[in-house]
């Protein structure tokens, strides 16, 4: 992923794409969001927005302990600047599966899934996480959504 398809014009796309999943904003946004425009769902999105925060907290403390690094490969550095070199597991893919399967209900369930998986795809493209971490990030959103039913 980090050596195919790098035009630059697609890599600022992915990278400004990816913004989105910083800290779970967009899923925090669209649960925040909700409550504030459907006084009738309020409490279901807003449940959805404490999810995600508990997937995010989950993952960091996480990244704690494990201190993956993120990869370095030579000749070839990440796309994008991170605040932590710790890699393990991803943010973006916890707090993206943990949203989209609680907001699943209460919105268009495939537009949720398609922006899910391509925000976690985004971070191995950009060179800041290994496949791996992404698939413990997905598992761990999707675990915290579960169990925060």
């Amino acid at each position: 992923m980090r050596t195919r398809g790098h035009a630059p014009p697609f890599e600022r796309a992915v990278a400004s794409f990816s913004k989105l999943g910083e800290h779970g904003a967009l899923w925090l946004a669209l649960g925040l969001g909700g409550a504030a425009l459907d006084r009738e769902r309020r409490p279901a999105f807003l449940h959805a927005a404490r999810t995600v925060a508990l997937a995010f907290g989950a993952n960091q403390a996480i990244k704690l302990v494990v201190r993956r690094r993120r990869p370095e490969v030579d000749g070839l550095p990440p796309v994008v600047e991170t605040l932590s070199n710790r890699s393990y597991p991803s943010a973006h893919a916890a707090t993206s599966a943990a949203g989209a399967r609680v907001l699943a209900p209460l919105l268009p369930h495939a537009p949720l899934y398609a922006t899910a998986v391509l925000l976690a795809l985004s971070r191995p493209y950009l060179g800041v996480h290994y496949p791996s971490d992404t698939l413990a990030g997905a598992a761990l959103g999707l675990a915290v959504a579960e169990l925060d039913r």
